[in-house]
């Protein structure tokens, strides 16, 4: 046998460990904590005070405490807090109509679920993503 073999033989071994390495760093991020969005949206109406079917909240719009219209407003997936019922009316110390003081438990850039939510209402903590693309990155203007 010549030294080339062996040679070759831990070369292989040393690229499979980075790529296995490799892998369960990429899959790091669909852990079970990921899966849920740090903060999750509801469509409200900022006048009556009432969440709206998600249908009526056709794009990013921010509130900034005048106009007329529907609205998302965020709220912390993680806290306890109760989503209300379509038609319900809804805590506005519970969130924000702005995404731009939204940030994740580690001071970054938060995760955010807007719609999706039960009509129901219910316990937001319970809400997950539901998979791929369904959460979207948080920005600093709409």
């Amino acid at each position: 046998m010549t030294q080339s073999g062996p040679i070759r033989r831990m070369r292989s071994a040393g690229i499979t460990l980075g790529l296995t390495a490799l892998v369960a760093a990429s899959l790091t991020g669909c852990s079970n904590d990921g899966d849920t969005a740090d903060y999750a949206a509801i469509c409200v109406d900022p006048q009556t005070q009432q969440r709206t079917d998600d249908d009526q909240c056709k794009d990013d719009r921010e509130y900034h405490g005048s106009g007329a219209g529907f609205f998302w407003f965020y709220m912390a997936t993680r806290g306890g807090f109760l989503v209300p019922p379509v038609g319900g009316r809804y805590n506005t110390g519970d969130g924000s109509y702005t995404t731009s003081n939204l940030r994740n438990t580690s001071g970054g850039t938060a995760t955010i679920q807007r719609g999706g939510l039960s009509t129901k209402g219910g316990n937001i903590g319970t809400i997950a993503r539901g998979g791929f693309g369904k959460a979207s990155k948080g920005s600093s203007g709409g």
